[in-house]
């Protein structure tokens, strides 16, 4: 209980607090080195809890007999892509100006190296930067995700170990070699091409590779049958929506870190401007997924709101700095919008996603990138254009390409009896939900 007895103390009593003569009082340059460092290692972390978010909406959207696999799918995707990045994907994405093809191809090879323990700023990789261990970890955040993306929209019927081979090439190959050529400074990056954290960079990479995939995998057994499209309800709602909320959270630091400064007060507020902007985009999302789902089927669709949120966070990637709030869940809308209308389009194509990533990170990821011209004035359409159709054709020739091998060499696909029992049982001989299947 709280004495009101008031207490006196004398001032001599009082501790006193001085700073050492020698202890070290960091430089402004010092100050401004760790404070990108640090914003980097926290966009990093929440970036890495999006691997969580896959993970729980995938778990969600499958049916109950593919939740293991799924599951494993992602824990061995993030782990294969830490590997692949290290190895070879880091130095193959930021070449530092030494080209083997200029512009194109990286002329540094190897393994990523660190800096030294316990350097000092005039030791540091680059002193006006951040430190080399958190650039790393940021970026290859960004990558496994690119594979995250992957693994949705295949779910259901595709072999544990080709996939995960396939997983080694994106993240160690396909991903880092076009992310050099903006990020990296390469071709596009000199044309003026403008994707701030990633529209066509990461989602839209993720979505030609998931269609690549799709095509080649064929759509799940029942899926198209007797001329009508077969609605495959996944296991777990709940689930699924606290992977879209674990993604929205994630994208504060996908959204945010990628400012790389947090060193001056124009740095740290145009990054508040950008968690703000990112927030709006969700929400516009949402809200155009709600009611259009409402006007068309005459019922909200729950499946629909979460990937309207996925689709506005997609549409701002490419500029979350520079639009207002009303401009952001503008642009977050309009990819609520294509994704309404996106997954029955790919049904009548009968390209099955199970998770709506195609529509999300393809799509919406391609409007976020045309939507830079809306708000920044050093944008031009062209280059936006022209860089889509760029990496595009790239990423699905490529992707369709390894598929095809992995296809012709040892198989993609699951059997049919495999996939009628569920990959858990089939493919990892355990199951998610044991005591809902047996007596």
């Amino acid at each position: 209980m709280k004495s009101l007895i008031p207490v006196t103390v004398a001032a001599a009593t009082l501790p006193t607090f001085a700073l050492a003569q020698d202890a070290a009082v960091p430089s402004s340059a010092e100050m401004i080195w760790i404070m990108n460092t640090l914003l980097f290692l926290i966009g990093g972390f929440l970036v890495f809890f999006m691997a969580a978010g896959f993970a729980m909406l995938e778990g969600g959207l499958v049916r109950s007999k593919n939740v293991t696999m799924q599951m494993t799918k992602n824990v061995a995707l993030f782990s294969l892509a830490t590997i692949a990045y290290w190895a070879f994907g880091y130095n193959l994405m930021y070449p530092l100006g030494t080209w083997s093809v200029e512009g194109v191809l990286s002329g540094v090879f190897g393994t990523g190296v660190l800096e030294a323990v316990g350097i000092d700023l005039a030791s540091a990789d680059d002193g006006e930067y951040a430190s080399t261990g958190s650039d790393f970890f940021f970026q290859l955040m960004f990558c496994a995700a690119t594979a995250s993306i992957v693994s949705g929209a295949l779910a259901e019927r595709i072999k544990l170990w080709p996939f995960l081979i396939f997983v080694i090439i994106l993240t160690g190959i396909i991903y880092p070699l076009q992310a050099s050529w903006k990020w990296g400074g390469g071709f596009l990056d000199e044309m003026g091409f403008l994707d701030f954290a990633g529209s066509t960079v990461v989602h839209s990479v993720g979505g030609w590779a998931a269609l690549a995939g799709a095509l080649i995998l064929g759509p799940r057994i029942g899926k198209y049958k007797g001329g009508r499209v077969n609605p495959m309800p996944g296991s777990n709602l709940a689930l699924a929506t606290l992977g879209m909320f674990i993604l929205w959270l994630g994208w504060f630091g996908f959204n945010g870190g990628s400012q790389l400064a947090m060193g001056t007060v124009g740095d740290i507020a145009d990054v508040s401007r950008i968690f703000a902007n990112t927030n709006a985009a969700a929400a516009g999302g949402v809200i155009a997924a709600l009611v259009l789902t409402q006007l068309l089927y005459k019922k909200p669709d729950l499946t629909m709101i979460l990937n309207g949120a996925l689709a506005g966070l997609v549409s701002i990637t490419a500029e979350p700095l520079t639009p207002s709030l009303g401009m952001a869940t503008l642009i977050g809308g309009v990819g609520g919008v294509i994704v309404v209308f996106a997954v029955p389009f790919l049904d009548k194509l009968k390209i099955d996603d199970v998770v709506g990533a195609i529509p999300v990170h393809l799509f919406a990821g391609i409007w976020g990138t045309i939507a830079v011209v809306l708000t920044n004035g050093d944008a031009s359409l062209g280059t936006q254009l022209y860089s889509i159709i760029v990496v595009g054709v790239f990423t699905f020739v490529v992707s369709g390409a390894v598929w095809f091998i992995l296809k012709a060499t040892m198989g993609i696909r699951v059997s049919e009896e495999a996939e009628i029992m569920g990959l858990d049982m089939a493919e990892l001989g355990m199951e998610a939900y044991p005591e809902f299947t047996r007596g």
